[in-house]
């Protein structure tokens, strides 16, 4: 019996990563121009998509950089720990415990609403939720990169979506559209996040490991995600973000790059506004923050934290168990630093 699961357990992966390969490289969707013989000859030669051929210059640089492919093989690291950082809702109440979080208000589970920190069990109690909030996410259980989120404002008996007015009609398809999802209440991010872009969520992506060999936590990477007009209500560079590179020892922003076409930006393209050189506040205690919480969560060796400044302190608004390096890999390729000999201590990479 275990023999057979042990087979079972080695053919349903070798079709993950297969099906991975196909729909997640070879086919991936493309915002830069390549040839068709580029975007195949990479994506069998090394793993990379579409617009990382043009992103990263593999041509003349393909040994610096550590594939997509690698990437989703780094998902395993946390096994069989996964879990905990897949699911939100689980992730959210682990962490709770020790950091400031969202509020999950109320849950929709397998078709049916649940209650969370609020009573909830229709359609009706959820607007009733939004009203009493003013501003609320809807986010989907176990989806990523900003994939179905919505940000849903109730002011002065008038519903938006994403900064868009729309009917009760709107919101109610929303919330009949989807057949799992939770709501939380929106946060408000820092005077210091808003004064770069207000009309999203600016957050830090933060990369902290526990060593292999030593158990040491150390913190590999740090980027400020920053959305645009097309992103709102997130800032992913999945969807059309910026990413700005965090010094780790100073917390001074780097220029503004994104992960879908080439720009170096000084400036916010929409608000105008200063990116370059600024300093994230409390930085030293931002570190030290995460650096105890990973010392916290033993069982874990790699999380990839998603955190939103408020004036009152940092919020942990999602943590990972993999992250995209494309959003560090536009700065300068990692297979030969510090984030590549992690990968090579859990065999992901050679």
């Amino acid at each position: 019996m275990v023999t057979g699961q042990r087979i079972y357990n080695k053919i349903t992966n070798f079709i993950r990563i297969i099906a991975i390969w196909i729909f997640k490289i070879l086919f991936s969707k493309a915002h830069m121009k390549t040839s068709i013989f580029k975007r195949v000859y990479y994506a069998i030669n090394g793993g990379f998509n579409a617009d990382q051929t043009v992103l990263y210059d593999l041509k003349h640089h393909k040994n610096e950089y550590i594939s997509e492919f690698d990437m989703h093989k780094s998902r395993r690291i946390n096994e069989p720990y996964n879990f905990i950082l897949n699911n939100k809702l689980v992730c959210s109440d682990l962490l709770k415990q020790y950091i400031e979080v969202p509020h999950t208000l109320c849950i929709k589970k397998k078709n049916m609403i649940i209650s969370g920190e609020e009573k909830a069990r229709t359609n009706e109690d959820v607007l009733e939720i939004i009203k009493k909030y003013k501003s609320v996410f809807l986010k989907p259980i176990s989806i990523g990169k900003g994939r179905g989120v919505y940000r849903i404002n109730y002011n002065n008996n008038r519903y938006y979506i994403d900064e868009k007015e729309v009917t009760l009609e709107d919101v109610l398809k929303v919330l009949d559209s989807h057949k799992e999802w939770f709501i939380s209440n929106t946060v408000k991010q820092s005077k210091f996040l808003d004064n770069i872009y207000d009309k999203t969520s600016n957050t830090i992506r933060l990369i902290t490991t526990r060593n292999i060999n030593t158990g040491d936590i150390d913190i590999l990477y740090a980027v400020l995600r920053i959305g645009t007009k097309e992103t709102i209500p997130v800032d992913n560079g999945s969807q059309g973000g910026l990413v700005a590179k965090i010094d780790l020892n100073t917390g001074k922003l780097s220029r503004a790059k994104s992960i879908q076409r080439i720009c170096d930006l000084e400036k916010h393209p929409d608000s105008n506004n200063q990116i370059e050189g600024l300093t994230i506040p409390n930085w030293k205690e931002i570190k030290k923050t995460f650096v105890e919480l990973m010392e916290k969560l033993p069982y874990l060796y790699f999380i990839a934290w998603d955190i939103l400044l408020t004036d009152n302190g940092p919020v942990v608004i999602e943590a990972n168990a993999s992250s995209g390096l494309n959003v560090v890999q536009v700065f300068g390729g990692q297979r030969q630093d510090v984030i590549g000999q992690f990968y090579k201590d859990h065999k992901i990479i050679k």
